[in-house]
C-alpha cells in the first residue's frame, strides 16, 4: 500500500516549499531528499563536480529506499530524481505521486532568483536549456497518481488542494 506522498517535478517547482504546508495539512513528517544527501555528502553541486550523476544518483537512491522504508512522510524529491529508473520504480510502488506542473517561464524566473547552484542546468539557465531538460523529464512525471498546477497560486491554497486530493486517492492518510 502506498503511504508516502512523494513530490516531484522540475527543479524550482516548489516540491520543498510546497511539501512543508502538505505535511502540515496531512499531520505528516516532511522529508526533503536533497537536504538529506547534501547532510551526509556534501554539497549537491560538490558531488556532481566531484563524483558525476552516476553517483549522485546512486546516493539519491540510498536516501529514498531509507525514507521510504520508515513511517509515513511527505517527501520532496530533486527534479532528477524519476530519471534513475531504480529510484522511479521504487516512487511508483511505495508513494503517491504528485507532479507540481509549473510552466517554463516561471520555473525560469525562479532558477534566476536562486541562490542554489542546479549543475544539471547550470549557473545561467535558460528558457532553451529548461525547455530541453523538461521536455526530457516531463513524460515521467506524468506517470504520477496526482498533477496539479503550481504556478500563479498562494502556497497554503496549493498545499490544501494537495492534501484534499490525496486524502481523496489514498481514502484517508496514512497513520
Amino acid at each position: 500500500m502506498k503511504e508516502h506522498v512523494a513530490l516531484i517535478g522540475f527543479m524550482a517547482a516548489g516540491k520543498s516549499t510546497i511539501g512543508r504546508h502538505v505535511a502540515r495539512e496531512l499531520a505528516l513528517p516532511f522529508v526533503d531528499t536533497d537536504a538529506l544527501i547534501a547532510e551526509r555528502h556534501g554539497p549537491i553541486h560538490e558531488i556532481f563536480a566531484r563524483e558525476g550523476d552516476a553517483a549522485f544518483r546512486g546516493y539519491e537512491f540510498d536516501v529514498v529506499r531509507g525514507v521510504l522504508a520508515g513511517p509515513p512522510a511527505v517527501v520532496a524529491l530533486g527534479g532528477g530524481a524519476v530519471t534513475h529508473e531504480p529510484t522511479r520504480a521504487l516512487l511508483a510502488e511505495r508513494a503517491l505521486r504528485v507532479y507540481l506542473e509549473v510552466p517554463v517561464p516561471s520555473l525560469l524566473a525562479r532558477l534566476r532568483k536562486a541562490r542554489t547552484i542546479r549543475p544539471v542546468i547550470g549557473e545561467e539557465p535558460t528558457a532553451e536549456r529548461v525547455r530541453a531538460l523538461l521536455a526530457q523529464r516531463e513524460p515521467l512525471y506524468r506517470e504520477a497518481e496526482l498533477t496539479v498546477r503550481g504556478a500563479r497560486r498562494s502556497k497554503r491554497a496549493l498545499a490544501r488542494e494537495i492534501a484534499e486530493r490525496v486524502r481523496l486517492a489514498l481514502g484517508s492518510v496514512p497513520a
